[in-house]
């Protein structure tokens, strides 16, 4: 008992002792916390390029699925004057207008006020494009600058500055697109692309390649294309008048053919163009038309710009009876990953018409899936904005 008191007395007076410390005069208090002051962070601004998404996402939100269907149209009217090729790009909200001989009378004065005229919303102007190569494949006959006949051979040096001459004029006549790239490269002389390549082999053509893109695209307002993926070379024969094939693995075109796309690509160029050949090994249906190859260009070569299509009017002079409807191709390649269907061959009001109509439906019945549409749609619109700025 007395050792249990004398410990209960010891406890105690530790605790007093504790407790007069903690309050005894004099003795030192527990050091105030200053609250950190508050970080203030700086906002980044978006990019003009996300500037130019959410602009066309509102855009394109406010469409009607026939107005986002017909601003994926590139079509042409065979017309030298202006309010006649105005009509027929405004009574539908087409995307795009492309410029072919029968708009050029050989004036350029002429062909600025029609290139003018389809312009009805600056902020939006329509994709207004020409096949203006020089030398074998040349819409504008003052174009005094050289094309892939003569360049291919010399400096890529000479490529850029040819290529930069031609956007200069192509710009003066109000020209925002150039379908003027050819990166296929055939080995064959005889081939119908040879003398509109800008290379003997691939790695001499993706030099030339990457210079025109370069070239071309110092001039504000101007947008490259490179043509006609995944390259005609692989495939004999003119897609013109069919559909050329290849059994050429895809292991093999990456080391090969895909080397000037890739390089167009690097190189910044916003459109490419899809052509009407076929490589069985990789997919029997045209590249045009086939989901695996837009896949290619998206996936394998990084590709983010607007895939247009070649003519898909071209299409209905293959002979195959599976390509022998205007509406039926249209959808096909917008399904597959064309942003942009570029209609000449056919091209009028009727045709035009037409094809909208089929789009509208096929949406309405699941055919075309309306996000494809919509996605096509917001690129396209995108690319407008930006030649707008």
């Amino acid at each position: 008992m007395r050792l249990a008191r004398i410990a209960a007395c010891a406890s105690t007076a530790m605790l007093l002792a504790l407790t007069s410390c903690a309050t005894a005069p004099g003795a030192t208090s527990a050091p105030t916390v200053t609250p950190a002051p508050e970080l203030t962070v700086t906002p980044i601004p978006p990019t003009p390029e996300e500037l130019r998404r959410e602009r066309a996402v509102e855009l394109v939100e406010g469409w009607s699925i026939r107005e986002r269907a017909a601003s994926v149209i590139m079509a042409t009217a065979p017309t030298t004057d202006p309010a006649v090729a105005a009509a027929f790009v405004q009574q539908f909200g087409l995307g795009g207008f492309i410029v072919m001989s029968p708009n050029v009378s050989g004036d350029p004065t002429q062909l600025t006020e029609l290139t003018a005229a389809l312009v009805s919303d600056p902020e939006l102007p329509p994709l207004i494009a020409i096949d203006q190569e020089g030398g074998t494949v040349s819409r504008l006959p003052w174009d005094p600058f050289p094309g892939a006949d003569t360049l291919k051979g010399v400096d890529p040096a000479e490529t850029a500055a040819a290529f930069a001459g031609r956007s200069a004029l192509l710009r003066e006549a109000g020209v925002n697109v150039n379908f003027g790239i050819v990166a296929d490269v055939a080995p064959d002389p005889q081939s119908f692309i040879y003398s509109r390549q800008l290379g003997v082999g691939f790695e001499d053509a993706a030099a030339r390649v990457t210079a025109a893109v370069s070239g071309e695209q110092e001039m504000p307002g101007l947008s490259s294309t490179l043509k006609h993926f995944p390259g005609h070379g692989a495939a004999p024969g003119d897609s013109h008048a069919g559909v050329p094939t290849t059994e050429l693995s895809k292991e093999t075109w990456r080391s090969t053919h895909a080397l000037p796309f890739a390089a167009g690509i690097e190189a910044g160029a916003r459109l490419l163009m899809f052509g009407h050949l076929a490589y069985h090994a990789v997919d029997p249906t045209p590249a045009s038309l086939s989901p695996t190859w837009h896949a290619v260009a998206r996936d394998d070569l990084g590709f983010t710009g607007v895939i247009v299509s070649d003519d898909l009017g071209m299409l209905l002079d293959s002979g195959l009876a599976e390509y022998s409807d205007l509406t039926t191709v249209t959808i096909s390649a917008l399904s597959a990953g064309t942003d942009l269907a570029l209609l000449v061959r056919g091209s009028d009001p009727t045709s035009v018409a037409a094809v909208i109509d089929g789009i509208v439906a096929a949406v309405d019945t699941g055919t075309l899936a309306p996000e494809r549409l919509y996605d096509a749609a917001i690129r396209v619109a995108m690319l407008r904005l930006e030649l707008a700025s």
